[in-house]
């Protein structure tokens, strides 16, 4: 009797009814997509990279798809893309769409792990909900339905595999074997997550020197979390590179020393899906290239996002730190499409526990409302952006203002959290030694 009332117990634990509803949810967004017929472009160009390592032919000068698309990301990312070779197109797809459904749970559960656990030990709007099993599945249900994420599927991109793999590490106990691996790969795969361990870099600085300069020393020093978790980024980075450099180092040499600041090759600054601030300023200025503008625009962005997300570190609000850091990176990044902003789901999760419901809807709704493509855009060489009224450019803008107004109101927070809060180097709740 005890065994079974103990199994009663167990099955009447399961968050059935969030586990229900989210794969209804999956299998309409998934019929959506087929419906759509979506084309999975960038997932075609992974597998023709893939190829070209794998065939020793010229990362750089090769093209893909329909759409003639070059390749835009280091070496390794081609040599991680490899697998995609050893299935058919229409099996490639359909375990690409699983796989980015359960990165998408995933990258929810990240989320509630980096709100709830690591955040000031302040009463949370919502109370219990976020610290239910089955909160993750809630959240992945709607949420699927934000356009990034939907782009991110339509394209079979990997912003949720790079999204995941940040927010893991970053919230990995400081004393994980693995610590500073996940950001590591991910910035060897695509260079903006470097910007994380920028932070991590600044954060630990700041940190030793408010400790004094017996905190330099080689043992106090890397028991500072920050400076070893970027340090050991920096290494797993280094490390990959390097490897990637021995097997394919004509390709290595070429994106270092040449493709690296080729940003034309990742598409036209002037779309409507850039939503940084080059994006922007091209449709303001109605021009191709933003040039100084943004150059002054980014510098100053970046800046203030850094230090928002160092002082919201160094007072113990590690949510707002990476929240911030995110958003910095989308903002000062010359091409961030619409798809890059999967960073909404921990930012909406953030928003939930913090600030009154209609401001987190309305966020919500801003990311759920696809209304960047109600204005005219068309490829090349039309180019409908540059001939925009100021209400069509104000809602092809809409991410980059929405991340403005949220650089601001961390900002706010920033500075009204109360300073001395050490919490931030506390392990988080639930994780173990990776």
């Amino acid at each position: 009797m005890t065994a079974t009332a103990t199994a009663r117990t167990r099955v009447r634990s399961l968050p059935l009814a969030a586990l229900g509803t989210c794969l209804l949810s999956f299998a309409c967004f998934w019929v959506a997509q087929r419906a759509a017929h979506v084309s999975m472009l960038d997932l075609s160009v992974y597998r023709a990279e893939g190829a070209t390592a794998l065939a020793g032919g010229d990362l750089y000068a090769m093209r893909a798809t329909s759409a003639n698309l070059p390749m835009t990301y280091p070496p390794f990312a081609a040599l991680l893309f490899t697998p995609l070779t050893l299935v058919g197109v229409p099996e490639m797809r359909t375990l690409a769409t699983l796989l980015n459904l359960l990165l998408l749970v995933a990258l929810a559960r990240l989320s509630l792990r980096l709100v709830v656990s690591l955040g000031p030990a302040a009463p949370l709007r919502g109370g219990a909900f976020w610290t239910r099993p089955g909160a993750a599945l809630w959240l992945a249900a709607v949420l699927v339905w934000c356009e990034p994420v939907w782009q991110t599927f339509r394209y079979g991109q990997i912003n949720l595999l790079m999204a995941v793999a940040v927010l893991w590490d970053l919230t990995r106990r400081a004393d994980s074997r693995w610590v500073g691996v996940g950001l590591g790969l991910a910035t060897a795969v695509k260079l903006t997550p470097g910007l994380f361990v920028v932070l991590l870099f600044v954060v630990g600085v700041l940190r030793a020197r408010g400790d004094g300069w017996a905190a330099w020393s080689s043992w106090a020093s890397w028991r500072n979390e920050w400076l070893r978790r970027a340090t050991r980024a920096t290494m797993a980075f280094l490390l990959v590179t390097v490897v990637s450099a021995v097997v394919l180092p004509d390709d290595s040499r070429r994106f270092w020393t040449e493709m690296i600041f080729e940003t034309g090759r990742v598409g036209r600054t002037e779309e409507t899906a850039n939503q940084s601030l080059s994006g922007v300023l091209a449709r303001l200025l109605h021009t191709t290239d933003p040039g100084l503008w943004w150059v002054v625009a980014a510098a100053v962005v970046g800046v203030a996002g850094l230090a928002v997300a160092a002082l919201a570190a160094l007072r113990g609000d590690r949510p707002v730190a990476v929240v911030a850091c995110a958003v910095t990176a989308l903002l000062v990044s010359p091409i961030s499409w619409s798809h890059h902003w999967v960073w909404c789901v921990p930012a909406l999760v953030l928003l939930a526990t913090r600030v009154r419901p209609r401001w987190t809807a309305g966020v919500a709704l801003v990311f759920g409302s696809f209304a960047l493509w109600w204005v005219p855009h068309a490829p090349a060489p039309v180019r409908l952006e540059l001939h925009q009224n100021g209400w069509q450019m104000l809602a092809s803008g809409l991410y980059t203002l929405l991340g403005l107004a949220l650089l601001g109101l961390f900002a706010v927070w920033a500075v009204r959290t109360p300073a001395g809060d050490r919490r931030v180097d506390a392990a988080p709740a639930g994780g173990g030694r990776g």
